[in-house]
């Protein structure tokens, strides 16, 4: 028998970074059946080889699991398991747009952390019912009264409703399913039976074409139904549709209310974008669906192929990976050094390293990324504006009236005992604390003002570091203010090399240079003449590394004799190693891109 529109819960689970979100997702899985014991494993949503490695979700996943309450009545549940890193919140808010509520996991060691705030304030907008978990209740450090505070305090949710659970040990996952099905809600009805359904993923099949994940607000969608976008405007006719369990399962229809998959004729990956409506072509509907915030990089980054005729493979690859990640943007670039590539735009500096590693392993291209950046306001004398995310772009300093940089405002929760450390950290990313506020009395809660390029590169990192792993933060944008800012270039053997060029601030311009200078020696390989690496700032060099020169022993074959016949040899080599500097040429390996990514500190 068909469910009704009643018996469907549409739900995600959102939480911090390694809070235990897809140990609970397995759990569900398992209680409900949706998976047997044999084909059972860690992680089971987690299907990319990344997630697997570093034991983190990178993408929005996708259930569908049937639950038979005790009353014996039957739910489909539609479960979507979130990222938790601050670079994949927008995967988080993609995925809050399909549903009605949302389960909050909350770790029972670490509390509540910035990028759980930051979640519940998604799904607050999104008028999400919430169910509040405290997680890991097993474990000896756990401390249940804490978290009851925190989760009262800092997110405004009441104590009695929290769940006590341990998906570990799977404890409390039965109460998580009652919840489940009293709590939220069902879908809220269309207001008329024409077909919308939200777009609110995608993939590329090589075979199949462009498969999209959709949730139907109203209507029904079933294969042989012509279909139109309406954002692009394109038609196509749907193929199959199904329901993920967890792997795809084709059904005769999806009604509103499901979360499933839609395979079309569309094989271009430009017709179809996240967010978008399905209706029907015949008989569409007056106007789409209200979709999300579009994403907004802040990290820019040139992608080159280490082949120049790997270019036309690397467009394409790119097109088919900003389909699964829309949150990527590129855009075609040429460079004197590397030739033809993409300035891409991401959302923060994991978010890049997994482009990254997803472009080598996915589609086995090997790329050359430049050093990162963030978007400047470049106001010159004659009033005009510039938004520059390409160091090697700005104008001569002569035309330029101020340059202006991105600020951030960032929320840090910390334990008290490491407060010095981490306001230390925050002055020496020139960056200024506007207010400071106890959570219990072990935690507090830090709001700062930081240059958000002073922390794309390895402030997390630090902030990990000096909080010995307890420390976290969230962020948002916080407009723009003046700086004295200069680019640094990266000269080697007399030659800038567009993909090292930076803009830093004046005062720590000859650190960085140097610091720069010396990654590079380290990981460039020594050549048959001396190499300089120079670091300089508007012509004048700040900073220099020199690589030595492997040397022939052309005197090996003199057996004594006039010291004469070995000066004339020795000259005769260094002539020949001058005339080789001037025709040769340096060949920077792979690793020194991603050298000068690494903090030294």
């Amino acid at each position: 028998m068909a469910l009704q529109t009643t018996d469907i819960r549409n739900f995600a689970i959102i939480a911090h970074i390694d809070h235990g979100k897809s140990t609970l997702a397995d759990r569900l899985l398992l209680h409900t059946h949706s998976i047997d014991e044999r084909r059972f494993r860690d992680q089971v949503l987690d299907d990319m080889d990344l997630e697997r490695e570093r034991g983190i979700t990178i993408k929005s996943h996708p259930v569908q699991m049937l639950y038979s309450a005790p009353d014996g009545r039957q739910y489909e549940l539609n479960l979507i398991d979130t990222p938790g890193h601050v670079d994949f919140s927008y995967e988080v808010s993609r995925s809050l747009a399909a549903c009605e509520g949302a389960l909050l996991v909350v770790d029972a060691v670490q509390g509540v952390q910035a990028q759980t705030v930051a979640n519940v304030d998604l799904a607050l907008r999104q008028d999400l019912h919430l169910i509040p978990i405290i997680n890991k209740i097993d474990l000896p450090a756990a401390d249940i009264p804490t978290c009851l505070t925190q989760i009262e305090e800092l997110l405004a949710l009441p104590a009695e409703e929290v769940l006590l659970v341990s998906a570990k040990e799977d404890i409390g996952i039965d109460e998580v399913l009652e919840a489940i099905v009293e709590r939220i809600p069902p879908p809220r009805p269309g207001e008329d039976d024409l077909l919308r359904g939200l777009v609110f993923d995608s993939c590329y099949d090589a075979y199949r074409g462009v498969i999209s994940y959709a949730r139907i607000a109203s209507g029904d969608l079933a294969p042989g139904r012509r279909v139109r976008l309406m954002s692009t405007g394109a038609q196509s006719e749907v193929k199959e549709v199904g329901v993920f369990k967890p792997a795809m399962a084709p059904t005769d229809r999806l009604r509103a209310g499901d979360v499933g998959y839609v395979i079309t004729t569309i094989k271009d990956t430009t017709e179809i974008r996240t967010g978008d409506t399905l209706t029907d072509a015949a008989n569409p509907a007056p106007k789409p669906l209200p979709g999300f915030r579009e994403a907004r990089p802040v990290v820019f980054s040139g992608i080159y192929p280490v082949d120049s005729r790997d270019f036309d493979a690397l467009r394409l690859n790119i097109s088919k990976l900003r389909l699964n990640d829309p949150a990527l943007i590129a855009q075609q670039e040429t460079s004197a050094a590397l030739g033809a590539g993409f300035r891409c735009g991401f959302l923060g500096l994991l978010h890049m390293e997994i482009v990254q590693e997803r472009l080598r392993r996915e589609y086995g291209m090997e790329i050359i990324l430049t050093y990162p950046s963030v978007e400047f306001h470049v106001i010159l004398k004659n009033g005009r504006l510039i938004r520059l995310d390409n160091p090697i772009h700005l104008p001569d300093p002569t035309e330029i009236s101020r340059i202006e940089e991105p600020v951030i405002k960032a929320r840090i929760i910390l334990p008290v005992r490491h407060l010095g450390a981490v306001m230390n950290l925050i002055l020496e990313r020139r960056g200024e604390c506007t207010a400071t506020e106890t959570i219990d009395p072990t935690h507090v809660l830090i709001t700062a003002n930081l240059p958000l390029h002073e922390i794309v590169v390895d402030f997390y990192d630090r902030l990990k570091t000096v909080t010995r792993g307890y420390g976290s933060m969230d962020y948002e944008p916080g407009g723009y203010r003046p700086a004295p800012l200069v680019k640094l270039e990266i000269l080697v053997n007399g030659e800038p090399i567009d993909a090292f060029a930076t803009i830093v601030h004046k005062d720590a311009a000859y650190a960085k240079g140097r610091q720069l200078a010396q990654r590079l020696k380290e990981v460039i390989p020594p050549h048959l003449f001396q190499v300089a690496i120079q670091a300089a700032v508007g012509g004048k060099v700040v900073a220099r590394e020199s690589i030595r020169a492997l040397r022939k022993n052309v005197t090996a074959k003199c057996y004594g004799g006039d010291i004469t016949r070995k000066r004339k040899l020795l000259e005769r080599q260094k002539e020949g190693k001058k005339r080789m500097k001037q025709m040769g040429k340096i060949n920077i390996p792979q690793e020194a891109f991603v050298a000068v990514l690494r903090s030294t500190d």
